[in-house]
């Protein structure tokens, strides 16, 4: 029975959710730091409250993302210190890295979060001399696609079925 509450505990979503809406999170100031494996529950835990109904990733996937030496992940976090958003890139040996996911939980969203996380990203790339990012990105998120666009992302191609149900993605990149 205790093993079925811990699994409960870490599935449970930490906002209230009314009629479809978010209780929005008090004013906060943020800050990054790195991902480690001591954040895994946390990640796991916004990542199904970030993607509902959508792609999301299991324990093992997440272990290896915070585990692979060619994966930077990085967190923002309230003064609090609790988990505002993530994100995870493959920094592949070509000098092109590929945003895997990036997620900010639903009751700090519209507060430029995603961008302080994609500009730290890029800054911590260009430091490694790569040159260039790519990400996927659902073609009906167009949220997302206007942010990336804001932030010099380019759509290259269109990729159909690229999602478990059968949505189609958007590659976009940037030359850093």
């Amino acid at each position: 029975m205790a093993v079925m509450q811990k699994i409960r505990d870490i599935l449970r979503p930490e906002v209230i959710e009314i009629r479809g809406a978010v209780a929005i999170a008090p004013q906060s100031t943020y800050e990054i730091f790195p991902l480690t494996l001591e954040h895994l529950n946390d990640v796991l835990r916004l990542n199904l409250r970030c993607f509902v109904g959508g792609e999301n990733y299991t324990r093992q996937t997440f272990k290896h993302l915070l585990t692979e030496p060619n994966v930077l992940s990085y967190r923002i976090v309230t003064s609090e210190k609790h988990l505002a958003g993530f994100v995870f890139v493959f920094a592949n040996k070509k000098n092109v890295a590929h945003i895997t996911t990036i997620g900010i939980a639903p009751e700090h969203r519209k507060r430029g979060l995603a961008k302080k996380l994609l500009k730290h990203v890029e800054a911590a790339l260009l430091r490694r001399n790569f040159d260039s990012i790519v990400l996927e990105v659902r073609v009906n998120n167009y949220k997302a696609q206007n942010l990336y666009h804001k932030l010099d992302y380019s759509i290259i191609q269109k990729i159909e079925g690229y999602y478990s149900n059968g949505e189609a993605a958007f590659l976009m990149a940037k030359n850093l």
